[in-house]
């Protein structure tokens, strides 16, 4: 029965008729989806949030990276559709998981929408179909705890149904690379399971890397953004050192970058933001321990970026003391709530936790940021504000002005003509040639 459920699901996948489930319409899901869409399969997403599902069938997009254009790729598609009722979960042949995976308060793995979702899948779950976890985690999730949610079901994981890891590798807002664009890993519970998974993703990006497990593959992702943030931490560590020499880490990044060979260039910030560096080496960290195992250069990267918006703080408080100010009552202006440049993705931005720090200190904050208009409460974060104009006089009103995030629409010119004090955490105003403010690097 085996060889039988596979080749019919291998078969429906070369001829691009087997229906593709996607559940999680976000910065992950939705552009997997499109991009099905457009190489020819009905596809069916699936999402909680029912004005994502109105805004996809209305042909409009949520996602400023994503153009209406594009994602009428998938309101228009051949028996495509959106939808918020999970029991449709039995029409799909193949079912991409592509949900949330936060940290819990005490920085341990919240696996509850991978739960969730798993127990909704199994409720409908039917012999020959093929289900891919998405979402990062640690390595083990999808044999630990999604297969035995499946199997209650009655269905046997790689004989009933097939099973993968297939991690993500979006970035939001990169010109350079996109969902077809970047090389696919694949991990499945046994050969059949792998065979299928590589066969879905064969037809939507260049090349698919097939690797022995899904545990494998769990870990690569980690292992990916692991890299990223020790780096960061790294240069986040240069520049208080540097700093306190007189050296310019921009400068010296720069001069490094020279090299030809053997180095790699990552760039100091405010902190951490989005949804994959802040979090996923801690998942790994929290699996480690079970083996008894200390993840000390990793623990010690997630020290020094989470501690970066005290340390920008701290240099406002030094620039606002040599004009005999205190920070408290003081009116600071924060340009960008965006974890990164030109997205509207505000998931993690430090920027939030610089509010935090401001606001606590009894400063007076406003923002501005040309992608994101209006805050909206969080699950950590409460506030509710909205993005003033950066106008000349705006800028007189303000004590400081604290870019957090280098969107290039904003005039940075301008903020150097009339703004007093500009603390620069991403090095902007280096484009502004004579600024009259006042900049402090941080």
């Amino acid at each position: 029965m085996q060889n039988t459920l596979a080749d019919t699901l291998l078969e429906k996948i070369h001829l691009r008729t087997a229906r593709v489930g996607v559940i999680g319409l976000g910065y992950v899901g939705l552009p997997l989806a499109i991009e099905f869409a457009q190489a020819g399969f009905p596809v069916l997403g699936f999402d909680l949030d029912a004005k994502k599902v109105e805004s996809i069938q209305a042909g409009r997009s949520y996602i400023r990276h994503i153009s209406d254009e594009r994602l009428q790729a998938l309101s228009r598609g051949k028996n495509c559709d959106a939808t918020a009722d999970f029991s449709r979960l039995d029409e799909p042949d193949c079912i991409l998981i592509c949900v949330p995976t936060p940290l819990t308060k005490n920085r341990e793995p919240d696996l509850s929408y991978i739960e969730n979702t798993s127990t909704s899948i199994a409720a409908r779950l039917r012999p020959g179909q093929l289900v891919v976890l998405e979402s990062t985690t640690y390595p083990g999730t999808t044999r630990e705890v999604v297969r035995p949610i499946l199997e209650r079901s009655g269905l046997q994981a790689g004989i009933d149904f097939f099973l993968a890891f297939s991690p993500e590798r979006e970035d939001p807002g990169n010109p350079k690379f996109s969902t077809r664009t970047i090389p696919k890993v694949v991990g499945g519970l046994g050969e059949t399971d792998l065979r299928l998974a590589c066969a879905l993703y064969d037809a939507i990006v260049p090349k698919t890397v097939p690797v022995s497990s899904p545990d494998v593959a769990e870990a690569t992702k980690l292992l990916e953004n692991i890299f990223r943030s020790v780096n960061i931490a790294l240069v986040n560590e240069l520049k208080v050192v540097l700093h306190r020499m007189g050296i310019d880490i921009w400068e010296v990044i720069q001069a490094a970058s020279t090299k030809p060979f053997g180095f790699m260039p990552f760039y100091p910030g405010p902190g951490l933001g989005g949804h994959c560096i802040p979090i996923d080496p801690f998942y790994l960290t929290w699996r480690a321990r079970e083996f008894e195992v200390a993840t000390r250069f990793i623990e010690l990267a997630g020290e020094i970026n989470t501690s970066m918006p005290e340390y920008v703080v701290s240099r406002l408080i030094e620039a606002l003391n040599d004009e005999r100010k205190s920070l408290k009552g003081s009116r600071i202006l924060l340009i960008g709530v965006a974890y990164k440049k030109d997205v509207d993705d505000d998931r993690e931005s430090p920027s939030y936790r610089l509010m935090e720090l401001l606001l606590r200190a009894g400063a007076e904050v406003d923002y501005h940021d040309p992608f994101v208009p209006r805050l909206h409460p969080g699950r950590k974060y409460q506030y509710q504000m909205e993005s003033v104009p950066l106008t000349a006089e705006t800028l007189g009103r303000y004590d400081a002005v604290l870019i957090a995030t280098d969107h290039s629409p904003i005039d940075y010119a301008l903020i150097g003509q009339h703004a007093r004090l500009v603390i620069d955490t991403r090095n902007a105003m280096a484009r502004v040639p004579t600024p009259k403010a006042r900049i402090i690097k941080a």
